[in-house]
Order: C-alpha cells, then structure tokens, then sequence
C-alpha cells in the first residue's frame, strides 16, 4: 500500500496543522490526569465544531462520509502536536449503526457523534467481566417500559454520562448467550447511582460503579431484537478492540514523542539502557500507526476483520506497556519517591490494559479457537 497522501489528505493535513497550532488545549496526557476527562466533553465538541471529528462516518449522522484514512491523519497530527487524543466511542457508533433500527440510529447517532450527549458502556459486572455471558442485570418487562436491576463496574464515564450503552438479562429460561438484550438507557433518573473508582495511578474520573434499582427503560430503546444482545456486545467489543477505532496510537505517540525530546535535550544523563527503551517503544508505535493503516485501507476493501480484533488488542497492549516501561525507565529514582510522578502513571495505566476491554487472555483464547481452529481442550 501507499502510504504518502493524496492531494486531498495533504490539504487536510495541512489544514488540521494549522488549527491545532492555535487550538491545542494543552491537557495531559489522558491516561495519568483528571483534567483530560474533566474536559473530554469541550476538547470533543471542539474537535467537532471544527470539522475534525467523526470523518469516516455517515453525513446523514453528522459525521463526513471521508474514507478512514482521514482518522488516520487525525491521530497523526495531534500525536505531532501533543494534543489529547480524539475521544474513543466509534465502537458503540459501530454497535449502534449494526444492529439499531433507522429510528435508533436517527435518535441517537447525531448526538453521540456530536458530543452533545456523553454515554458509557454498561457491559462488565463484579461477577461477570471475562465470562460476560454471566451477567445478573435484569430487566423485566413492565407496560411499554422494562424495569431494570443490578450492578455494573469498570463502566468508563459513568459519572458524566447522559446515556448507557446497557446489557441486560430479558429471559432467565434460555442459555445465558441468548437471554440478553441491549438498550439505550438514560443515566438522568431515579434508581440509578453512579459511585467512582479510584484507579492505583490516581485518576478518579475515568472508572465508576453503577447500580441499577428499579431504573427504566422504553421498549422502544432497545438495539437490536429480544435476545439479540449477545450479538450486539460481539460488535461492539470487536471493534472496541482495534486501536485504529479508538484514536489510541495519537496518545502513545504523544508520550513517545515527549520522552524522545527529554533525551535529546540531554543525552549524556542517560544510560544506554534508557535511550534503548525509548528506541523500542518509538518502534513500537510506529509499528501499530503502520498496522493501523494497514486494518482501516482493508476496511475499505470491504474485509471484516472479525477475531481478527483480538490481534489488534493484543498489539495495543504490547505497545502500550512497551511505552509505560519506557517512560519510567526515562524518570529513574523520581518514580519511586514522587507519586505524582507522570510517567509512574503512564506506567501504571499501561499495566490495565491487559485487563480492560477483554483480558489478553480471553484474546488468547479467541485467537486459538477461531483462528488457528485449535481444539478448546
């Protein structure tokens, strides 16, 4: 594949350039600091006010129909300007777009795309994370309204979202794959309370804990049919695990660049073992931009990346981590005595990410079932 720019992607380029010369809000790096999701909601409205947020999708949406090269371009130039990254919901506008009817879509896509409503994704329970299919949430069936019980955890944004993405149990008496539905809940009413987690990095505003008790739900929110919600989750979470949907290269590449700077500004005070670990996680990241590039240009061939996605989460993990250990090598002793020290959050983020999303694992085990059709035992 081609991987200079069109004339079209250059004038993009160029133009997204020169904005965020002016525009860079300057927060720190999303993964060590509140204020990046304190200030998600502006950086993302801003972004798309602009015209530099939901390209590839429909214009019928508010989005602008451009291939996902563009995203590509995005993720580049605020990586180049040590932006925040673009906030990381194109699974659920995947999620929505697959299995929701046009008047879901219609209700909901434009203001998800927007910015103008913040959701999260109520999937994962304290009993039911890895084994998803365990899920206890109910909701039960009461006039045009289901009635909805039960808890969920690890929920991302749940303190200041408008909307949950919600996975609910709708019949006990069929295996437990085929007895969930999916719904569009409102986070705004009673029986819903939102408790936050405090992440061992320090950021509270990113985790939470929700519970439902007698919280409700038309009939009409549902996405996708009764029982359907199996399926809906796949979608989702296949997608939530392409690093190319998520915008995530930009906050690597961001890091990578800052430790790059530091260790130019002075070689001599480090030793070869730190510039080696910076060496490697700029390789690293590099590889997964390219990978990147390589999954959306298929994408508009028409492939679907199916188990595939579990590739791509592992390749984002490995980067990842790759890029934490590389930023505490850079610190040395000051992350061992200063809490507060970004670059133990950095390294301390990093180790969730074999956990969130799937565990690496459960990616493990996708791979050698449903790719290499290795016996389950």
């Amino acid at each position: 594949m081609d991987y200079r720019d069109s004339p079209a992607e250059a004038e993009f380029r160029s133009r997204l350039r020169a904005w965020l010369a002016d525009n860079n809000p300057g927060f720190r790096s999303s993964s060590t600091d509140d204020e990046y999701w304190a200030r998600q909601a502006e950086w993302h409205t801003t972004l798309y006010n602009a015209g530099f947020f939901g390209l590839s999708w429909p214009k019928r949406y508010g989005g602008h129909e451009l291939p996902t090269v563009f995203d590509v371009i995005v993720d580049d130039e605020v990586a180049a300007a040590g932006a925040p990254p673009r906030p990381s919901l194109g699974y659920l506008v995947q999620g929505i777009s697959t299995h929701g009817t046009e008047e879901i879509k219609d209700r909901f896509l434009p203001a998800l795309i927007s910015g103008k409503d913040r959701w999260c994704q109520g999937f994962s329970e304290p009993d039911a994370g890895s084994d998803l299919a365990a899920l206890r949430t109910t909701a039960t069936l009461d006039g045009d309204d289901f009635v909805v019980d039960g808890r969920k955890i690890w929920t991302s944004y749940s303190d200041v979202a408008d909307w949950c993405f919600l996975l609910a149990r709708t019949d006990a008496d069929v295996p437990k794959h085929k007895g969930i539905s999916a719904f569009a809940i409102s986070m705004e009413q009673p029986g819903i309370e939102r408790r936050p987690l405090k992440m061992i990095n320090g950021t509270t505003k990113e985790f939470g804990q929700v519970t439902f008790d007698g919280a409700r739900v038309p009939v009409a929110h549902m996405i996708g049919e009764p029982g359907e919600g199996w399926r809906v989750a796949m979608t989702i979470v296949s997608h939530e695990r392409e690093p190319g949907e998520l915008g995530y290269v930009a906050r690597y590449a961001k890091t990578v660049n800052r430790l790059k700077q530091t260790v130019h500004d002075d070689p001599h005070a480090f030793r070869p073992d730190q510039r080696e670990a910076v060496a490697w996680a700029h390789v690293q990241v590099e590889m997964l931009r390219r990978h990147v590039c390589r999954r959306l240009s298929e994408r508009l061939d028409g492939i679907d990346h199916g188990p595939g996605g579990s590739i791509d989460k592992l390749l984002m993990t490995w980067v990842e981590q790759s890029v934490g250990a590389a930023a505490l090598s850079v610190s040395g002793p000051r992350a061992a005595l200063d809490t507060e020290d970004e670059a133990l959050k950095v390294y301390l983020y990093s180790r969730a990410q074999s956990v969130m999303g799937g565990t690496s694992q459960i990616q493990k085990n996708i791979i050698a079932t449903r790719i290499l059709n290795l016996p389950t035992a």
